[in-house]
């Protein structure tokens, strides 16, 4: 019995003392250009999702009308498209040096129109932890999540004086500033 007890042991104290000699020697990838780690992202998705789909709520209290997809248009302007793009734009030098790279919800390819609604306003809400996605639920009001959240689930079909909202509202790009011009000395 001694020797099963001793075996139980060892072999839970040895995953663990690995574990933490992996952790605290730096070998863990944690730079944003590393590669993800075995099952990172299948792992990340499963949880992410089981408590969504608990919490998030199930029916807008905010409907896709035009002035709530204009407002949420000015909203996503201001909040979210400096991570996720606009409409015909290039991703954004701060999304590209992210990990993982932020979907480019205008792009064809990473709309969540599929989604539910309340999914959507949950990620604005609570934001998706080690994604830097922040949680605005704090920060706006839950009208505000809302129209961002059927902004997005129209990002589809969304009426012109909205598609025009996403583009006159958005930053315009600050000119590179020029170096500053060494002095000449005077010449001899």
């Amino acid at each position: 019995m001694k020797k099963f007890i001793l075996g139980l042991i060892i072999g839970i104290l040895l995953p663990v003392v690995g574990a933490y000699l992996y952790l605290s020697t730096g070998r863990i990838p944690v730079a944003t250009n590393s590669a993800p780690l075995p099952f990172e992202e299948k792992i990340a998705h499963m949880a992410l999702s089981a408590r969504m789909h608990k919490e998030m709520p199930k029916d807008s209290t905010v409907p896709a009308d035009e002035p709530n997809l204009i407002q949420g248009a000015h909203l996503y302007v201001e909040n979210c498209a400096f991570c996720h793009g606009l409409p015909n734009q290039p991703t954004t030098n701060a999304a590209k040096g992210m990990f993982p790279l932020p979907p480019q919800l205008f792009s064809h390819d990473e709309m969540v129109t599929d989604d539910p609604v309340g999914a959507t306003y949950w990620k604005i809400a609570n934001g998706i932890r080690l994604t830097g996605m922040p949680g605005f639920g704090e920060m706006l009001s839950p009208t505000q999540m809302w129209q961002i959240s059927q902004l997005l689930k129209n990002a589809d079909k969304l009426p012109s004086g909205v598609q025009s909202s996403l583009v006159s509202s958005a930053p315009v790009p600050l000119p590179q500033p020029t170096p500053p011009q060494q002095p000449q000395k005077p010449k001899k």
